[in-house]
């Protein structure tokens, strides 16, 4: 697997399926406004998407967080 440039966005919300990030719309958004999740960034008027770096940084959290609940 390729890690993307940091700066690379993620679009849509297909790309979070494809991390393994299956997450209900409802979901996520409650995620984020709860500060558990990235907040996405405005492209434009009616268009968001994720930072790929904080994405990814996410999972490593739940992999630490896995790891240290051993």
């Amino acid at each position: 697997m390729t890690v993307p440039l940091p700066n690379k966005l993620l679009l849509t919300r297909g790309d979070l399926p494809r991390l393994g990030i299956h997450i209900s719309p409802s979901t996520l958004l409650r995620l984020e406004a709860a500060g558990k999740f990235p907040k996405r960034v405005r492209l434009g008027e009616h268009s968001v998407a994720w930072v790929a770096s904080e994405i990814h940084a996410y999972i490593e959290a739940l992999a630490a967080a896995r790891e240290a609940g051993r």
